[in-house]
């Protein structure tokens, strides 16, 4: 797995959280992710094709979610209603397509639609022999990580 492909994704989380959320993420390290969800997580994907196919995943806490989903909403809630469900599918769609355009691909990359998962103990199974890389960040409005998996075509 050629880590240079994440640069683009960590960069773009960057880019539209300071942007469009007013937040600035720290990024905590890098590591390769088991896909266990630990404890409760609202966790985004979208999937990515073309010459390089992957999915790139945002995972929340609740709390975390709710802040963000407040900031890009114009209004704050306490409540994982279909607007916060929406608006993290959103910040998912942002990323990997600040990403997307970060990558000099003719012809350019596609994505696919966005999902949401929210529970507890989940586990998101992975094709065998993909490699996730999981880049763990801090911010003003809570913990979060971004997952980010991919295969040159």
């Amino acid at each position: 797995m050629d880590v240079s492909y994440i640069n683009p994704f960590i960069e773009a989380v960057d880019t539209v959280f300071n942007t469009m959320l007013s937040v600035k993420p720290r990024r905590n390290g890098v590591k390769v992710s088991d896909g266990q969800a630990r404890g409760e997580l609202i966790t985004s994907l979208v999937g990515i094709s073309g010459q390089v196919s992957g999915v790139v995943a945002l995972r929340f806490p609740p709390p975390t979610a709710l802040k963000l989903a407040g900031k890009l909403l114009g209004s704050e809630t306490d409540t994982i209603s279909d607007e916060v469900t929406d608006a993290i599918a959103e910040l998912v769609n942002m990323v990997a397509g600040s990403a997307k355009a970060k990558f000099q691909f003719d012809p350019p990359l596609e994505l696919g639609l966005p999902t949401v998962v929210h529970g507890a103990g989940y586990r998101l199974k992975y094709p065998t022999r993909s490699v996730w890389l999981e880049v763990p960040f801090s911010s003003d409005a809570g913990e979060f990580s971004m997952e980010v998996t991919y295969n040159p075509n």
